[in-house]
């Protein structure tokens, strides 16, 4: 099996998780993954993520000096291109986004609610830091630079009145993040709702968790 077979097989599998858990709805969101250095594959335009078949995909480039993606011949890449293009020009270490709008995720990108990162030990790496991106129209140059802005800060964007955009290093941890973001984000819903207070762990604790507890190696963020 090849390289790029296996990334169509993990995100075909990535696609159907994300149906199953209600992390995507209809055929909206987009995924991709890297094949290579400079090359990815990503849902095509129209596609229906639970349902992806072998044909769904198209194999994109990247590169200074070209405008559009490489396409493969007859398939029409998502127009969310900007986005997935910006996040891996600008994170080499990157192999894998993905982009929904899960219902509560997306509540909280419409809100001005923050979204705590101490509440367990999932919060507390992946969502160690979680950047706002400002409204800009889906599938525009604008919004890709406005996603470029934030790439190096975060591993998790909100898009405000639009979504969330999730990236990391391979399609198993970009799902765990997308799953612990909604499901974070449904806790601050319900208990806030319940009149509920949230109590998160102190920063000290996060800071000993991240550098010593051995879960993951702790993530290393521009500053």
């Amino acid at each position: 099996m090849t390289r790029r077979d296996e990334v169509l097989a993990e995100l075909r599998a990535a696609g159907r998780y994300m149906m199953d858990y209600g992390l995507a709805w209809g055929n909206a969101g987009n995924i991709s993954a890297r094949t290579d250095g400079d090359r990815y594959l990503i849902t095509a335009s129209g596609t229906y993520l639970g349902e992806l078949g072998e044909d769904d995909f198209a194999e994109c480039s990247l590169g200074e000096g070209i405008p559009a993606p490489s396409a493969t011949p007859g398939k029409k890449p998502s127009k969310e291109v900007p986005m997935h293009r910006a996040i891996y020009e600008s994170r080499p270490d990157v192999g894998a986004v993905l982009h929904a709008s899960p219902f509560y995720g997306t509540l909280i990108a419409c809100a001005d609610e923050p979204l705590p990162s101490g509440l367990f030990v999932e919060t507390m790496y992946y969502l160690e830091r979680v950047e706002r991106v400002r409204y800009a129209d889906p599938g525009s140059f604008d919004l890709g630079e406005a996603v470029r802005e934030k790439a190096k800060l975060a591993n998790v964007l909100l898009l405000e009145h639009h979504g969330v955009l999730v990236y990391d290093a391979n399609l198993k941890e970009a799902r765990m993040a997308l799953h612990t973001l909604e499901t974070a984000c449904r806790m601050v819903v319900e208990a806030r709702g319940a009149g509920i207070p949230l109590a998160e762990l102190p920063d000290a604790t996060r800071r000993r968790f991240l550098e010593q507890s051995g879960y993951r190696p702790r993530r290393k963020w521009e500053t």
